[in-house]
């Protein structure tokens, strides 16, 4: 059976400079994701192309992100997590350099999806490492780290961006990530601790990653294509990526050693875990696309009074994240993870009905409870998933977390989007201020059905869960001894590194 030992236990000093060079790595994949969005005209002046060609320097980044941030989990798990995070780390450094020096626009396409396959890794082993380093009562102030690194990247981006853009050229929006590359590096590579893999032959499903990385790939350009218009082009990506995600769950319930034990979604934890984390990141996508219409629309506010009212959001998260880490660890991941989800519900029905009557202080009261909620949910989710995911599944199992988020909030972009659009008559342009103030209601109405299904989700207490890490595979085989364990039955095809769950 696989699985990650650290050599040595990290000293408290050295876990919390672990942890600082792990949120260094979060908060530079998030940054990427945030960061070229503001450059695209510089880019379109600079390289004399169209915004279709342009916009490809934030779909590589996303779509090697989304396509790969399972399978690079899996590989952490089969090689060891900290040599292949530190290799992500040096690949979203080269690419961020050769971004920066490259002379055309198709060479800057290119290095931006090698620094999504780096954020990949970054992300989907960060998270998997400090499970890994901290114990369960800490767990959460750990995770809630990484939430607040995560918001800071995400909230930087545009800021950043802008101000790099007055005092120099476009370069330098991929050029200063070398810095923060050099410092996470020295970081992760001093403090975290050596780990070696206890399996001789570790085997990697290749078909499997092919195929899953087709249906992501087509998925996640099916929902970006088109500047919010689903065409045929739309529908055909969707078509081949329903169409590949069947075929990659037949190839997972016969592989012997599959990229993604299908057996993983038999355990309520961990299924409720993915599912409300997606749901969530819909909802907390869609005030990021429905706000600056609704603001600026509805209420008439100016452009720079829009950029204000929304970077409330991302500001509030940032802050929450560590407090509702110490909530985590103090009242239980499962008990925060409610209480955020109830929060979110709380906010996003204050969006639908506060808004409209009681004036802007009623939004930016909403966006805070929102967010805030949102910080709490996904320190204590992302706990509880990784509080009872085995040690030699931890960066495959960040890697599905992760990979639920990023879906999420894909599809509430696309989705929530849509949704907004049609209920203010098709076009946002023209429509009136009560048809603005009618889509808001509908939108948001949709968007705590959305939170409420989690939330029920989570409240559905799970049959018996055990997981049996001291069984072998040739132990599992044999009913025997799998009833000795208290199992009453198995339905699942057991690869030779698989665990054994009663569910």
């Amino acid at each position: 059976m696989l699985q990650s030992v650290l050599k040595d236990a990290a000293p408290p000093k050295s876990e919390r400079w672990a942890l600082a060079g792990l949120s260094l790595m979060t908060l530079l994949a998030a940054l990427g994701t945030s960061i070229a969005n503001v450059s695209l005209p510089s880019l379109v002046e600079a390289f004399n192309a169209s915004f279709q060609a342009v916009q490809w320097v934030v779909l590589a980044y996303l779509l090697a992100m989304t396509a790969l941030i399972v399978s690079v989990g899996r590989l952490g798990d089969l090689l060891g997590r900290r040599s292949l995070l530190l290799s992500g780390l040096v690949i979203y450094g080269l690419a961020s350099f050769i971004a920066g020096l490259v002379p055309n626009l198709e060479l800057l396409i290119a290095a931006r999806f090698i620094q999504g396959l780096g954020a990949a890794i970054m992300m989907a082993l960060s998270m998997a490492l400090v499970s890994d380093l901290f114990p369960k009562e800490q767990l959460g102030r750990a995770m809630g780290w990484l939430g607040t690194s995560s918001a800071v990247g995400t909230a930087l981006g545009p800021s950043l961006s802008g101000l790099l853009l007055q005092i120099g050229d476009w370069r330098c929006i991929f050029l200063v990530n070398i810095p923060i590359v050099w410092v996470a590096l020295f970081l992760a590579y001093r403090y975290l601790p050596r780990t070696v893999s206890a399996h001789d032959k570790p085997r990697f499903d290749f078909k499997g990653t092919i195929c899953l990385a087709i249906a992501l790939s087509t998925f996640a350009l099916s929902v970006t294509w088109g500047r919010g218009q689903f065409g045929l082009s739309n529908l055909s990506l969707l078509a081949i990526a329903a169409i590949s995600l069947v075929v990659f769950i037949k190839l997972e319930s016969k592989a012997s050693a599959p990229l993604v034990p299908l057996a993983l979604f038999k355990i309520p934890e961990l299924k409720a875990g993915f599912i409300s984390s997606g749901l969530v990141a819909s909802v907390l996508m869609t005030t990021l696309v429905v706000g600056p219409f609704y603001l600026s629309q509805f209420f008439a506010l100016t452009v720079a009074a829009v950029g204000v009212i929304m970077s409330i959001g991302p500001v509030v998260a940032a802050i929450s994240g560590t407090p509702a880490g110490y909530l985590v660890d103090k009242f239980g991941a499962i008990c925060m993870t409610r209480l955020g989800l109830g929060g979110v519900v709380l906010g996003a029905l204050m969006l639908a009905f506060l808004p409209n009557h009681y004036g802007l202080i009623s939004y930016v009261t909403a966006i805070i409870v929102t967010t805030a909620s949102y910080a709490l949910f996904q320190a204590a989710n992302n706990t509880t998933v990784m509080q009872n995911s085995a040690a030699q599944e931890r960066g495959l199992i960040s890697g599905i977390l992760n990979l639920a988020r990023n879906l999420g909030l894909l599809t509430g972009a696309s989705v929530m989007g849509v949704i907004f659009a049609v209920s203010a008559g098709g076009t946002i342009k023209t429509a009136s201020t009560e048809q603005i103030a009618q889509s808001m209601q509908i939108t948001f109405l949709v968007a705590a059905v959305l939170v409420i299904v989690a939330l029920v989700i989570t409240l559905k207490k799970p049959k018996h869960s055990i997981c049996l890490n001291a069984l072998t595979h040739e132990q599992a085989r044999n009913p025997q001894k799998v009833r000795a364990c208290g199992i009453l039955s198995l339905h699942f095809k057991l690869p030779h590194h698989s665990q054994i769950f009663v569910l």
